[in-house]
């Protein structure tokens, strides 16, 4: 039977290169694995075709040979010799040329390390809890919690002062102990060095070989005036320690605002009420008001100020996130309903009443229905 073209077996162009090719046959290799495809002959079939293919294009002389006179310019490189595969290979003899493919896909080749890696620290996060007032005026807050510091005593390295880590002799530092059984080829950690590829002869007595131990903290932080609710600030190298020398993780802040019982916040401006009476209403009047910082505030209510219309106090709001802009105070009027009135209040109001009447003149809201609210 003839043989199919190299270059349709890896499913590569004859322009490929070098790296295609590797990567073409690390797909057809995975594919048809026999770990993946158990009693399989077919499948078998297909692996050892795909490693003939890429024993030819992966070699450079090989290749310029095949693409110049085909299967007959390499079938002499392809005997069933040490230099070749030909159609007597076996599975051990590809496992033994691409081992290097085999152990990226199956378990993974690993490099030797004769001591730990530095890893970055975790990450930490917490919620913050703030008044209304604090947000918009800014405040100070001391930070209390537990996390991960260097070790002193061994300066971030787990031996002891004066000791070093060797290398494990068992896997050779990868971690790893490679296994083949028949075809099959498998990966293990490896049980002297836990699959660290390093052992600690002398650990340190403080951090017992961790290179970091656990304390208590506490600082002190500014929250910028302006901040909004689920805002999170990062704390740069306030997390965990790295390991063995790594660097510091970060801490994040929630911020959670708690709601105030006069005041709130819509989106840069800060909204509240103020309760007014009615010749204030229709009259118009001059009221100072207290802001949420304590500072004192003179609003001006127009003649015939209709409840609930908002009265706009600029650049007295929240900090803007972006610029040095304000929001605005909003001050929406209300009315007082006394719920007792005495007799001469009474009387006075009972004949407002009848004088202006119960009809509705000018779109408004119903006056008799104000004063049934007095009179009823």
């Amino acid at each position: 039977m003839s043989k199919r073209d190299y270059y349709e077996v890896l499913g590569v162009s004859k322009s490929a290169t070098a790296a295609q090719i590797k990567s073409a046959y690390r797909k057809k290799a995975l594919k048809y694995h026999p770990d993946r495809n158990p009693d399989n002959a077919e499948a078998e079939d297909n692996f050892k075709e795909a490693a003939q293919a890429y024993e030819i294009l992966s070699n450079d002389e090989k290749r310029k040979s095949y693409d110049q006179f085909g299967h007959s310019g390499v079938d002499g490189a392809m005997g069933n010799g040490a230099n070749g595969f030909g159609q007597g290979m076996s599975m051990d003899d590809i496992f033994s040329s691409f081992g290097d493919i085999f152990g990226d896909i199956f378990g993974g080749r690993q490099e030797a390390r004769s001591g730990p890696q530095a890893k970055r620290g975790h990450d930490l996060y917490k919620e913050l809890s703030i008044s209304l007032k604090e947000s918009y005026t800014g405040t100070k807050q001391e930070i209390k919690y537990y996390h991960f510091f260097d070790c002193q005593t061994c300066l971030g390295k787990g031996t002891k002062p004066g000791t070093s880590t060797k290398q494990c002799v068992q896997c050779d530092g990868t971690g790893q102990i490679n296994r083949r059984q028949g075809f099959f080829m498998y990966s293990q950690a490896c049980g002297a060095c836990g699959g660290n590829g390093y052992t600690i002869p002398s650990p340190c007595k403080d951090c017992s070989g961790q290179s970091r131990t656990q304390k208590f903290d506490k600082f002190s932080i500014t929250i910028p005036k302006g901040i909004f609710d689920s805002a999170e600030l990062r704390v740069p190298q306030k997390g965990d320690a790295g390991v063995y020398g790594g660097p510091s993780g970060d801490l994040f802040l929630k911020i959670q605002i708690m709601p105030d019982r006069r005041f709130k916040r819509v989106g840069d401006d800060l909204e509240c009420t103020v309760m007014l009476t009615y010749p204030q209403l229709v009259f118009g009047a001059h009221v100072e008001i207290e802001s949420i910082d304590g500072t004192k505030e003179t609003i001006k209510i127009p003649k015939g100020c209709p409840v609930g219309e908002a009265i706009i106090i600029a650049g007295k709001g929240f900090s803007k996130r972006r610029g040095t802009s304000f929001g605005n105070l909003v001050v929406i009027p209300q009315c007082h309903i006394p719920k007792k009135l005495d007799a001469e209040t009474k009387k006075i109001l009972s004949s407002y009443a009848q004088k202006i009447g119960s009809a509705v003149k000018d779109g408004g809201s119903s006056i008799a229905g104000f004063f049934k609210k007095f009179l009823g």
